[in-house]
């Protein structure tokens, strides 16, 4: 059974451009690109050298916690709950407990792949720190395979909860918001290493610092402190605090909760009458799409109806959801947590204003987030009927699942981080610091649809091309900082409004350029 998913999570539950030479050997041959990103990333953890055990140990658990978070929030849904395996797995003799150990493993195998790769500059790190020694990369690699369960086994808990508590009439919509919850304490968890900044890698547990025994990345920081370290007694409390929570939960996944976790697999599989509230919401995206502006706006019929089909999928899809969602939930955590960073004692004034301007210009990235995720679906095959239309090319279904994640997902996040950053603390006219990220909007959501890659719903769900995507993002990220360094300069300067002149300009002439492109694109064959 191990053998079988690892095979579907790397290959794909599809068969279709699948040749026997391009098959992956391992999970490395499949994930060696995003391997090699990891690990590269990862060397920004030598950066601490000079820092004690715990600092650089706190440091590598809060980021690996961020990926790993990530990756089992984007790939746990699809993985644990499949509707489609009823079918072949109901009627084999399979226990549910071997069945759930054998989704774990996959799970657990490929996290700790990529915790290895992002975790080699820890080890070096380690072992050159004032207190580390050659012991550090073995206390290391055990603190990384029990914060990997933890976040595998954490993860499984909290669906067999929503099982539980709420019955399978609500576990779509819970899951959707646990795995929003997941990306979320994921993004936080990364903000840990701003402690170090605070206690310069010595915390001191009193009645002040308790709640540092609260934080995950910090109880198995203290593992790897108690083993190679200084070997406190805070470390001890916080190793044990590690250990406990972990077997804790894995307790409750193979142990206490199994029988939810059977009740949820066979639940997933039934099929369910419509309810009558699924109409009416349709019924109210007929007339959103033909009231005043927006029949203007959706006055093409293909436009149109791929704007009504994506927002009927964003409302109503588990698959999709689970998909979307979790991707994009971050960017609304992200105005806070630069805000409060930005107002901590000592901050320069130009660190302030870059976080403002890197928030617009993350804003600007979702069309791009959202476009690529929602080219898969567990539907995939009815997309061939595009192909069958009378239609040219994509273009005119590229631009309205455009349009449909420009006003379901853009605009909400765009006036909610607003909202954000005036309640932080950020409110007045460096505001304008937005517009950036704001006037590059069409142009992100222009280059996902290059090439007619942004036809909604037309891939198979395939999880490990969501850690691909990981390193396509990576490089959207890096050009976005840049954008946002050079506003900040520009507005610290006086040169803002000439900046925003030129951006408009650029922004304007690869728009049309690209519209044009992406209008003259055929389809390409299925075979």
């Amino acid at each position: 059974m191990h053998k079988l998913y690892l095979t579907l999570f790397l290959r794909g539950r599809s068969s279709r451009g699948l040749q026997k030479k391009g098959v992956p050997k391992s999970v490395g041959a499949k994930l060696g690109l995003v391997l090699l990103f990891y690990g590269l990333f990862g060397l920004t953890s030598l950066a601490f050298i000079h820092q004690p055990v715990f600092a650089v140990a706190l440091y590598s658990h809060a980021m690996t916690l961020v990926f790993l978070g990530l990756f089992v929030a984007a790939s746990s849904g699809e993985m644990l709950f499949n509707k489609d395996e009823a079918d072949i797995m109901w009627h084999r003799p399979v226990t549910t407990r071997a069945l759930l150990r054998a989704k774990l493993g996959v799970l657990l195998k490929v996290s700790l792949w990529l915790a290895g790769a992002f975790n080699l500059g820890c080890f070096i790190a380690g072992v050159l720190a004032p207190d580390g020694g050659w012991l550090f990369p073995v206390a290391h690699a055990l603190s990384t395979v029990m914060e990997a369960l933890f976040c595998v086994g954490a993860v499984v808990v909290l669906y067999q909860l929503c099982l539980r508590w709420f019955g399978r009439e609500r576990l779509d919509g819970l899951m959707t918001l646990s795995q929003v919850g997941v990306a979320v304490a994921a993004m936080l968890a990364g903000q840990v290493p701003q402690l170090m900044i605070r206690f310069h890698g010595k915390f001191n547990f009193d009645a002040h610092s308790w709640w540092v025994a609260l934080l995950p990345p910090a109880w198995f920081a203290g593992l790897d402190d108690l083993i190679a370290g200084n070997r406190t007694n805070f470390s001890a409390i916080l190793a044990g605090t590690g250990v406990a929570a972990t077997a804790t939960v894995l307790w409750l996944a193979f142990g206490a909760l199994v029988r939810g976790f059977e009740t949820g697999l066979q639940s997933v599989g039934e099929v369910m009458a419509p309810k009558r509230p699924h109409a009416e919401r349709r019924r109210w995206l007929d007339r959103l799409a033909g009231w005043g502006l927006m029949r203007w706006w959706l006055r093409e019929p293909v436009c149109r109806a791929s704007f009504l089909l994506v927002a009927a999928y964003l409302a109503r899809d588990r698959d999709v959801k689970l998909r979307v969602y979790p991707g994009i939930a971050p960017m609304l955590v992200w105005p806070v947590i630069m805000m409060l960073q930005s107002r901590a004692p000592g901050q320069p004034e130009f660190f302030s204003g870059f976080t403002i301007a890197l928030t617009g210009v993350l804003i600007g990235t979702v069309p791009l987030i959202a476009l690529d995720l929602l080219r898969y679906s567990q539907h995939w095959q009815a997309a061939d009927l595009f192909h069958a239309a009378p239609m040219k090319g994509p273009g005119a279904l590229c631009r309205g699942a455009r349009r449909a994640v420009t006003f379901f997902l853009t605009l909400p996040v765009l006036v909610v981080s607003v909202l954000l950053l005036w309640l932080a603390g950020g409110a007045g006219p460096r505001l304008a610091l937005l517009l950036p990220g704001i006037i590059a909007l069409p142009l992100y959501g222009m280059l996902a649809s290059l090439g007619g890659r942004a036809v909604p719903l037309s891939l198979p769900g395939e999880e490990a091309k969501s850690a691909g995507r990981g390193f396509k993002m990576f490089g959207v990220m890096m050009i976005s900082m840049v954008l946002a360094a050079a506003a900040t300069v520009c507005w610290s300067l006086g040169w803002f409004w000439w900046l925003m002149l030129g951006e408009l300009i650029c922004v304007s002439a690869l728009f049309f350029g690209f519209r044009a492109a992406v209008a003259q694109t055929r389809w390409e064959s299925l075979e």
